[in-house]
């Protein structure tokens, strides 16, 4: 394997990583992903996790558990909102809001929301953390599917069939559960299936460039004390997977705010969250980020409108 495919198949990988931690889709149950919750098996679930949700090394109640077998990883993050449920199923039932959530993440350059016959489709384009038009990106094709909802629990999948590298059975599940009135436990799940073409893209990655990347699980502590993070593949997909948590608590934080300013607080707050997480998350300094989100939101609108006007 020489140098330049490996640095061509690390550029695509990033691209990959970013759809496939985001992206899910329904598929045939494996034993790896876990069988589905309903309100009882995930109230269960915040009982479990109830003293890592309040004591962990992230300053926030989130808690992420992640696993990988053979071509599969999953990863789970629980957390707990502090918004009414009704409030956030208000938001989190429409598509248009999981294009303005997703696109807080630096690999998505635009998201577009569409109504079709079969239901809402959403196109998603992933790039490199810098700036990039949607097209010199890569799209990819998400269905979105409210599962169930009734009083106190909601339930809903982002799914496609296929993504990059020849990956298929990418989805992703949001789980919403009303504690007390006043707060909301969640649960966002991310799975997909690997191929060849990616396991050898990742072989060259993890060696290289991405050697020094790491997730959140502790998998032991060093010499001095100090806590050893998961890395490769699984470090991976939990990073994209607490990116995208951050990005829904910044979207319910900014709503109270006039509609005009929304974006650039968004945008702050978002960087501000994962600066908390640096080592995992932040690759880009603030002003560049901003820089970049701003320039790739306008695109995002400029397509929304074409869809609108039937232009696409």
């Amino acid at each position: 394997m020489n140098q330049n495919f490996m640095l061509r198949s690390a550029a695509k990988l990033f691209l990959l990583v970013a759809a496939a931690a985001f992206i899910l889709s329904p598929g045939s149950v494996l034993a790896l992903e876990k069988p589905r919750q309903g309100e009882d098996i995930l109230l269960d679930n915040y009982h479990r996790n109830k003293a890592n949700l309040e004591k962990n090394n992230f300053g926030l109640p989130i808690f992420v558990e992640s696993i990988e077998r053979d071509d599969r990883a999953h990863v789970d993050v629980y957390g707990i909102i502090e918004y009414p449920f009704s409030s956030v199923v208000k938001v989190l039932q429409v598509p248009a809001s999981w294009c303005e959530i997703v696109s807080l993440t630096p690999n998505v350059k635009a998201c577009t929301y569409q109504k079709r016959e079969d239901g809402w489709q959403l196109t998603f384009y992933f790039g490199r953390k810098v700036y990039q038009p949607p097209e010199d990106s890569r799209q990819v094709i998400c269905h979105f599917r409210k599962v169930e909802q009734r009083q106190g629990y909601l339930d809903i999948v982002l799914s496609a069939d296929a993504g990059p590298f020849s990956t298929k059975n990418h989805r992703m599940r949001f789980e919403a559960l009303s504690l007390d009135g006043r707060r909301t436990f969640v649960r966002v799940s991310y799975s997909y299936s690997e191929s060849v073409a990616l396991r050898l893209a990742e072989r060259a990655y993890f060696a290289t460039f991405g050697r020094s990347k790491v997730g959140f699980t502790v998998i032991r502590m060093d010499g001095n004390g100090k806590p050893v993070y998961i890395g490769g593949r699984r470090g991976a997909i939990e990073r994209n997977a607490v990116r995208n948590y951050l990005a829904i608590q910044t979207f319910m934080d900014t709503l109270r705010y006039p509609e005009e300013r929304r974006l650039s607080m968004r945008l702050s707050e978002w960087y501000n969250f994962a600066s908390r997480f640096r080592k995992q998350l932040l690759d880009l300094e603030k002003q560049d980020y901003l820089t970049y989100k701003t320039k790739e939101n306008k695109n995002q609108v400029t397509l929304q409108r074409q869809i609108g006007t039937g232009l696409q």
